[in-house]
């Protein structure tokens, strides 16, 4: 208050003065017209002068001390409102180091030495890179003693030199609503039976009401138990509701329903697995029950006995180490060969394509849809680009044998020919990114995929027609079943009936592996169509080099806790790396206790790894984890960076990892 009275009367001394001299010079100008003044005029005139400066060389100086006192009373305002802000808050430099700080953040830190010296020290997750990139402001969230905090950094120019600013805003409460809010929305679920029918068909019949109660009982009591409410929709199917925090907390023990299901024993010879779909993450309970309802469709893709959890952008998979069950009955497989002759017969033309690096089961499979595609009178064509080893033999075979020239054609081609009447039929392979032509996908209006594989996540969403069958041996097992109930007219020729034996044969490793009474029954039908075991048989011989390569895998395999083989083979001096990988992986398992066994090699700059298990290891999730695939007991993964070194060393902290987790 003081400074600024001076500061007035200062400025009000000025006034006057100023109007003094200009009257004093107007006194001037009347004297000026008079003869023998001119001396007189001079010194009063100087005399004005002299005073003006001097009272400016005053006004100067008094001006300035008065605005530096009100500068450092306004500095010294400043800081007092700046120590008694109840907000933390603090200068730093940009390297984070502390230089000021208020009486806020002094007795937050104040039992910690480094943390009033370092924000770092403070909030790990704040860096010096972090800090040197703020151009403004920016914001960032951080925990200290227990409190969550938005901290905002501030940047000032000050002296040709950057400070920041930092406030820490308390937001442990409004964090604590808020997953207290995210806890409770609601989880949509579906429950499903897998093998009801054949389990029931396993046990007598006074005891069947029995089993289907004590199933009952136990999905109850396991959806009771997280508050939530379950409504039976059919003799196999449930639906129930609970809240996020619950779904947490059955993601925990891994939903250990799948397990606790299979205990249930009155008898019956065969175990009793589910299938769980989850959908949540959406504001729409609809669209909740939406992805549940996706959730199901894949988890049931994979073969059952797991569990599905998908929101809008992820989806994680939890089970699913129960061997497929084969179905006895045929009623699918005709229903979906009837529906795949009346989209045909609506069609002019068929493309038909496999996976990248076509091999056996899906080249057998694209000639068996082929013939069907000509039996009724349409132009088809299989989409050829690079070919396991494995096929090109009986490749050879077509191309020398009276088979139209334009029967293998390129992508591009394809492309081009792809018309609104045009069918594209995918074979031995349901994700869209390793097929032979992903753009025909993109392009094409009717699709149809024939697959037995275990889907992913990554799956041909446009499909016209979808059959995947899991428990199907291969590929070659479930067009068989097609070529007999969509017409009696259609006759296999002896070259066509090879390919699909082949395939089968390959698939199965001579009938050792997911092997069903279905598979023999489709092998005994292309038996009676011409097929020769012995000309099979001869297709599958190897080199001597490919052999000695096998056996050097074998001989150098590395055992992984007991019961994971894990080795490499030489691509150096074998023709078919991959193939020999294949195989080298098949043979490992003969090796007592040995329940997966994983071969890896340098292929086209890319490594390979081939997974193959007999029954107790699902290699097709282990894979997963690799960015691979494939089925439950034969799956692989390609990884283009990396040694083979590197690699194993993956594929080993994958296993740890899985084993530790109880999901093998």
């Amino acid at each position: 208050m003081k400074n600024t009275k001076n500061t007035k009367a200062l400025l009000r001394k000025n006034l006057a003065y100023s109007l003094i001299v200009l009257v004093f010079f107007l006194g001037i100008l009347l004297v000026a017209p008079r003869r023998g003044c001119g001396a007189i005029i001079f010194l009063l005139a100087l005399s004005g002068i002299i005073f003006i400066i001097l009272w400016n060389i005053i006004l100067s100086n008094n001006l300035s001390n008065y605005m530096v006192e009100y500068a450092m009373a306004s500095e010294s305002t400043q800081n007092i409102f700046s120590q008694d802000l109840d907000i933390p808050y603090a200068l730093m430099d940009k390297n984070g180091i502390i230089a000021w700080r208020n009486r806020a953040f002094n007795a937050l830190v104040q039992r910690d030495r480094q943390a009033k010296k370092d924000i770092n020290a403070m909030f790990e997750n704040i860096s010096e890179d972090d800090i040197g990139n703020i151009t403004d402001k920016a914001d960032f969230h951080g925990e200290y003693q227990e409190k969550k905090y938005r901290i905002r950094i501030t940047r000032l120019y000050v002296e040709e030199s950057f400070v920041y600013t930092v406030c820490l805003f308390d937001e442990t409460d409004l964090t604590e609503l808020k997953i207290q809010k995210d806890n409770s929305k609601l989880v949509i679920g579906l429950m499903y039976m897998d093998n009801y029918d054949e389990a029931m068909e396993s046990v007598e019949e006074v005891r069947r009401s029995l089993l289907e109660a004590l199933i009952d009982r136990k999905i109850n009591q396991y959806i009771n138990s997280f508050s939530g409410i379950v409504k039976k929709l059919e003799k196999d199917k449930f639906f129930f509701i609970i809240k996020k925090e619950n779904l947490d907390s059955a993601i925990e023990v891994r939903f250990d329903i799948l397990e606790d299901v299979k205990t249930v024993n009155i008898g019956n010879e065969m175990r009793i697995t589910l299938s769980i779909g989850i959908g949540y993450g959406s504001d729409k309970l609809i669209r909740n029950y939406e992805l549940a309802r996706m959730a199901m469709d894949m988890a049931l893709g994979r073969g059952g006995d797991q569990a599905v959890v998908k929101t809008e952008n992820d989806i994680r998979y939890f089970g699913g180490k129960a061997q497929t069950v084969e179905k006895q009955t045929r009623v699918k497989a005709r229903v979906k060969a009837q529906a795949f002759r009346e989209l045909l017969e609506n069609k002019d033309k068929v493309i038909i394509m496999g996976h990248k690096m076509l091999d056996m089961d899906a080249f057998g499979a694209a000639i068996g849809i082929w013939r069907i595609a000509t039996s009724l009178n349409k132009k088809a064509h299989i989409l050829m680009g690079d070919v396991n080893p494995s096929a090109k033999p009986m490749i050879k075979k077509f191309k020398a044998g009276e088979y139209p020239e334009d029967l293998f054609i390129s992508e591009e081609k394809a492309f081009n020919s792809i018309s609104n009447d045009s069918l594209v039929v995918v074979v031995d392979v349901n994700r869209p990114s390793i097929t032979e032509g992903p753009s025909l996908l993109k392009k094409a209006r009717n699709i149809v995929v024939l697959d037995h594989h275990r889907q992913s996540s990554e799956i041909i969403t446009n499909a016209t027609l979808s059959y995947v069958e899991t428990f199907a041996s291969s590929a070659c097992e479930m067009v068989s079943e097609i070529v007999q109930y969509i017409s009696d007219d259609i006759k296999l020729k002896t070259l066509e009936a090879d390919a699909m034996y082949a395939g089968i044969v390959i698939d199965t490793q001579n009938f050792n592996v997911q092997t069903g009474v279905r598979t023999f029954e489709a092998a005994a039908f292309l038996k009676r169509c011409g097929a020769d075991v012995t000309r099979v048989r001869k297709l599958f011989r190897e080199d001597a080099a490919d052999y000695l390569a096998k056996a050097e895998a074998i001989h150098n395999a590395e055992i992984f806790r007991d019961f994971y083989a894990i080795s490499e083979c030489d691509s150096k001096n074998t023709a078919s790396p991959t193939l020999v990988c294949a195989q080298a992986a098949n043979d490992l398992l003969n090796i007592k206790g040995i329940k997966a066994s994983f071969v890896l090699t340098i292929y086209n700059d890319m490594i390979y790894i081939s997974a193959r298990s007999m029954d107790e290891v699902n290699v097709q999730t282990i894979m997963e984890k690799l960015g691979g695939g494939g089925h439950r007991s034969v799956a692989g993964a390609q990884i283009k960076d990396g040694t083979i070194d590197e690699v194993k060393n993956r594929v080993k902290d994958v296993l740890k990892e899985m084993i530790e987790r109880g999901e093998i």
